[in-house]
């Protein structure tokens, strides 16, 4: 048994009820290992469990927080291939806003050498969302083109990377002025576009006489409709997110969020087969379930030897709110992590 520090909400609602804490941890059962976590990694999934807009996530009291990196420092009975000492990036069904994790042997993977637990904290929730949705549902071939909202996210950044490994061309939408330059001197972006009043004109623009393939859709909305009206025939949209219903306060604004909802584009199934479109959906928690899918996923993410995810803000753990307050304002550049010291 030993102490560990948590951020733990006794329901969701409001971010302000995220409370850092101290409980005991038991040990380790027999095929778990205990990880002391070195960084946490944010994601969007976090802040709509917390306001409570996340299906997935717990109805009562729980931990967020769906990925980390760290040491082993215990491991169960029935563990074989891992030992103390070993250092290591997990993916969790919430939990991983602590200091101190019991795990499933098999949610953990190596930290790759020469990569720091900041860089291993901002790898796998985002590189299998982004590597899942472009490869296994959006059929990602040689040359396709692919608009990608949040370029200068976590996922759109690794989306980028990906879809350069099959010389994609790649389209990139951002909020914010600055991060279309960091994506120009950073990243291989083909084209970046900012997301104001004029944006399916300099979509258009950008795409010239090329085909809009496929496109990583995360933003909803007005974007979603405009995006879908560019697609070609036998494009494919993969919808993962939609952080316009984004709040920015530590509750969420229900009636700005009730007139979204009604406004929100309707596009009819009975017109698919004319427009010969594809609209998919998919959250990555339920691939969680899936152990040896993900692994399998994993596994292809892997072999295409990304380099390690930018890193753009760090955090200290006592610093967790003013963290989760820079990501809900969209102002962040690649991953946000949260260090935890011993």
């Amino acid at each position: 048994m030993r102490q560990r520090r948590v951020y733990s909400m006794p329901k969701p609602g409001s971010i302000k009820n995220l409370k850092l804490q101290t409980e005991a941890l038991p040990d380790p059962q027999a095929h778990e290992v205990c990880v002391q976590v070195k960084a946490i990694g944010l994601n969007f999934a976090d802040v709509f469990a917390m306001q409570g807009l996340y299906k997935a996530a717990p109805k009562g009291k729980f931990i967020p927080g769906l990925e980390f990196s760290g040491e082993v420092i215990a491991v169960g009975d029935e563990v074989g291939e891992w030992k103390v000492g070993d250092k290591v990036m997990g993916a969790t069904k919430f939990g991983g806003y602590v200091s101190h994790i019991n795990i499933h042997h098999r949610y953990v993977i190596p930290l790759p050498v020469g990569w720091s637990f900041e860089q291993g904290a901002g790898f796998l929730v985002q590189g299998l969302t982004a590597y899942y949705a472009l490869k296994e549902l959006g059929n990602l071939q040689k040359g396709m083109t692919v608009l990608i909202h949040s370029a200068a996210g976590g996922v759109g950044i690794l989306a980028n990377r990906i879809c350069k490994k099959y010389d994609a061309y790649t389209i990139g939408t951002v909020s914010q002025t600055n991060k279309v330059d960091f994506l120009r001197k950073q990243e291989a972006y083909d084209d970046i576009i900012l997301r104001d009043d004029d944006f399916y004109e300099k979509l258009l623009s950008a795409l010239g006489e090329r085909p809009l393939n496929l496109i990583m859709e995360c933003i909803g909305g007005k974007v979603l409709k405009q995006g879908w009206q560019a697609m070609a025939p036998m494009g494919r949209m993969v919808s993962y997110g939609s952080a316009s219903f984004t709040s920015h306060g530590s509750s969420p604004n229900y009636p700005r969020l009730i007139w979204k909802y009604l406004r929100r584009p309707k596009i009819d199934p009975m017109s698919l087969p004319t427009q010969n479109k594809s609209i998919m959906g998919f959250n990555l928690i339920y691939l969680y379930e899936q152990t040896d899918m993900m692994h399998e996923m994993l596994s292809g993410l892997q072999s295409l030897q990304l380099k390690p995810q930018h890193v753009g803000h760090v955090y200290n753990f006592e610093e967790m709110l003013e963290a989760i307050r820079l990501f809900q304002r969209g102002k962040s550049i690649g991953k946000v992590v949260v260090k935890v010291e011993a």
